[in-house]
């Protein structure tokens, strides 16, 4: 069972002052780090910018690092020179964030595609789509003395194992890796992939798959 994170009981603050201060510096930092991305994505340095915007290079350097506020006269400076609207600034201060809690034993059980016998998945988590253009796929994985060997497995993205109990020999590839507690693989899952060995039973272990959004 998925379930929204829960925060425990706090006691607010009652000073409104205090509360906007803290506000107030979430928004700088949130307009500082969308600045510095399109800033990059463009290939400019700060020198650039200030020399389209008529900006000092150390006035640039504070909003980036979210030290100072900037003014609506100096966001339209910005987004001229960046070609973007104004708004766009305040994106991720606006954008909601998802937490997941998964309570121990109580992940969703799934059959992913090419499952076969004795493969357990425990779907530990899933977002929606966000802003990054990434998707993430935690699974709790649990192989036992009926589990099939098959390394034949192959999607799109990245792969991260990180063995928590038993051994397993893994292959990726035409190479085979001998993975024990503490170990962990991180690989292009583009390649066939999947255990070939089960050297100690039970084996679990934590596989996190990355890949873009479709679309992105």
């Amino acid at each position: 069972m998925l379930k929204g994170e829960c925060m425990p009981n706090a006691k607010l603050s009652q000073d409104p002052h205090k509360t906007g201060e803290r506000r107030e510096k979430n928004l700088e930092v949130a307009i500082g780090r969308e600045l510095r991305d399109y800033r990059r994505r463009r290939g400019m340095t700060v020198a650039d910018l200030a020399a389209l915007t008529g900006l000092s290079v150390g006035m640039l350097s504070k909003i980036e690092n979210g030290v100072t506020s900037p003014s609506l006269t100096t966001l339209q400076a910005l987004s001229s020179a960046l070609s973007v609207p104004v708004t766009s600034f305040f994106r991720r201060f606006e954008e909601n964030r998802e937490a997941v809690h998964v309570v121990a034993g109580e992940g969703v059980e799934i059959e992913r595609a090419g499952t076969r016998a004795g493969h357990q998945y425990n779907l530990l988590g899933h977002l929606r789509s966000n802003s990054s253009g990434v998707m993430v796929e935690p699974y709790l994985i649990t192989l036992t003395e009926k589990s099939d060997i098959f390394p034949t497995f192959q999607h799109d993205g990245t792969e991260l194992l990180y063995i928590l109990e038993g051994e397993v020999g893994y292959r990726h590839g035409d190479k085979s890796f001998h993975l024990k507690p503490g170990d962990s693989l991180f690989f292009d899952a583009d390649a066939p992939h999947g255990p070939d060995q089960l050297i100690k039973l039970p084996v679990r272990y934590l596989s996190v798959i990355s890949y873009r959004q479709s679309g992105m």
